[in-house]
């Protein structure tokens, strides 16, 4: 099996796939680097297969990771160009995950952490039909105007965010819920005390438990 991004597999080890996760990686880092919640999350999901693809563009600052979209210029507009290229790579890879192990909108999880988060509510929002669930580490919602004028589902959320990120400012998660709430989007939060810009034990437990309620009903 090729894919169109270059991606870490972890299938499960005995049983057959029903669902999937889509982990994607912040800034800088890679497919590898998100790769380390599955160590634990899969002990608990026996059915599941986690693709945890590199991005699409090799990352300005760390030339070992991957960016899904650039930062390096500080321009609202052109961020928000190069978010909807990444969405398109990943829309297509996506199909192709849909197609291979032969998987419904309502059988994958998007995951992501930092700009991997922003990219899985993006699609969580504009996709045509609703995906199981959304976990989001450390994100926000990259252009709120933008996405309400494109918005065409409203796949259910948990955003975890550290109370004390200094990356992306745990405001962040706020202005999201309240974003989120405004749309009726089955949205739910936490925020994690003493925790900066990464996905501590705490927050992986959270996600597993909220994963575990929709993708195993």
């Amino acid at each position: 099996m090729k894919l169109s991004l270059d991606t870490k597999i972890i299938k499960p080890e005995k049983n057959s796939i029903k669902n999937a996760i889509i982990l994607l990686h912040g800034y800088g880092g890679d497919g590898n680097d998100i790769s380390a919640v599955t160590l634990n999350w899969k002990r608990f999901l026996p059915e599941t297969i986690f693709l945890c693809p590199n991005g699409h563009e090799v990352c300005p600052i760390n030339r070992n990771g991957f960016q899904w979209f650039d930062l390096e210029k500080d321009d609202p507009a052109y961020i928000l160009e190069e978010t909807i290229k990444a969405e398109k790579k990943l829309n297509f890879f996506i199909n192709e995950i849909k197609s291979e192990f032969n998987l419904n909108n309502s059988e994958i999880c998007l995951s992501g952490f930092s700009q991997g988060c922003m990219m899985s509510i993006n699609l969580g929002l504009t996709a045509e039909e609703n995906f199981n669930c959304i976990v989001g580490f450390s994100g926000k919602i990259i252009d709120k105007e933008n996405i309400s004028k494109r918005m065409k589902s409203k796949t259910k959320m948990l955003l975890i965010h550290g109370e004390q990120d200094e990356v992306v400012p745990p405001n962040r998660l706020l202005e999201a819920k309240d974003f989120l709430m405004r749309y009726k989007v089955n949205i739910e939060t936490k925020m994690i005390k003493n925790c900066g810009h990464h996905i501590p034990v705490e927050a992986s437990s959270i996600a597993l438990n909220y994963i575990k309620k929709n993708l195993y009903i």
